[in-house]
């Protein structure tokens, strides 16, 4: 619908991946990992990853065979996730130190004892 709203014709090298798009694994690591909890770090609200206790759980609902496989492409993707997250605070955090003056300038005090 862009494409067409700016007069264009679509590229495939330059359209988002469908979940569709990969290897059934890599479909089924997708889910997996939507299903467990993020935990974050409570003091300075970092993204810590998933936390992975309810995998095995999951694993048998769900009867994944390849379990192993499966495991490697979430690892693999929370991997991608949480260099994201953080690549994103750390530009956040640049953005709010440009905002802000910086402090620690010279102050003079006249004091009299």
């Amino acid at each position: 619908m862009l494409c067409e709203q700016l007069g264009q014709e679509p590229d495939p090298a330059k359209m988002p991946l469908e979940p569709s798009d990969f290897p059934e694994e890599v479909q089924v690591a997708f889910f997996m990992f939507s299903l467990l909890p993020d935990r974050w770090e409570g003091m300075s609200g970092t993204y810590m990853g998933k936390d992975w206790t309810p995998l095995e759980y999951a694993f048998k609902i769900y009867k994944v065979y390849n379990e192993q496989e499966v495991f490697y492409f979430m690892k693999m993707y929370e991997n991608i996730i949480v260099a994201h997250k953080h690549e994103k605070g750390e530009r956040a955090k640049k953005a709010e130190a440009r905002k802000t003056p910086a402090s620690g300038g010279n102050y003079t005090h006249n004091v009299k004892g």
